[in-house]
């Protein structure tokens, strides 16, 4: 018989169960996956996947019509406050919001939409050259990444988005993404983003995204 024995696994019942991630997902504070969770502080129960997301769907109904909700976003679930309640909470986040210049929210937009691309390919579709800092403040934001490189002389690097970028822009999938057409949905999207018509990225003199940024998240 081997001397190390397979950890029997506990067993929790669904309201241990709603409890234990409620309150992991409030001390994240972040998105989680149901497979993160059964990973991290479920690994020691004996639960199924159903039944974690049958709980998740049930703490979605409690909390139904409360100023906090429980929603589905970039692949996983977190606890968010309502829309409505946004402008009165604005006094409470003492930290200034960073801006984003136009320029780097276009950028983002291609990259979002073509994705993957490369620098040249960001260039070509906005008609000006793409500064590095602002694909190193979108890096740094960790709202994309580098996913392989163009098989071209030089090699660039390919860019796409993020699990983050889903997670922050209120998206499950890049499915979601409003349609290019849809001028007032591609509004909205980027609503919740301080912008700036500072264009001074697009000589490299100055970025609006700066090292500031990451001080202010």
């Amino acid at each position: 018989m081997s001397s190390q024995k397979k950890q029997q696994k506990l067993q929790i019942n669904p309201d241990q169960l709603k409890q234990l991630i409620e309150a992991s997902l409030f001390v994240l504070g972040k998105t989680v996956s149901i497979k993160s969770l059964k990973e991290s502080v479920l690994v020691n129960f004996s639960v199924t996947r159903v039944k974690i997301k049958a709980a998740i769907e049930e703490l979605q109904q409690d909390y139904e019509g409360r100023g906090v909700e429980l929603v589905s976003v970039a692949g996983g679930y977190r606890f968010q406050t309502i829309e409505a309640l946004s402008p009165y909470l604005q006094p409470l986040w003492q930290e200034k919001a960073p801006k984003y210049s136009r320029a780097t929210l276009e950028t983002l937009a291609v990259i979002a939409y073509r994705q993957p691309v490369t620098r040249g390919d960001i260039e070509f579709v906005r008609g000006v050259a793409v500064s590095s800092q602002t694909i190193k403040s979108l890096t740094d934001r960790q709202w994309i990444k580098t996913v392989g490189h163009k098989e071209v002389p030089g090699r660039p690097a390919l860019y796409a988005t993020t699990t983050d970028f889903l997670a922050y822009f209120g998206l499950e999938r890049l499915a979601d993404l409003p349609p290019l057409t849809d001028t007032e949905s591609l509004e909205a999207l980027f609503s919740n983003v301080n912008s700036s018509s500072d264009s001074n990225e697009e000589t490299g003199s100055e970025d609006t995204l700066n090292t500031e940024e990451s001080t202010n998240e």
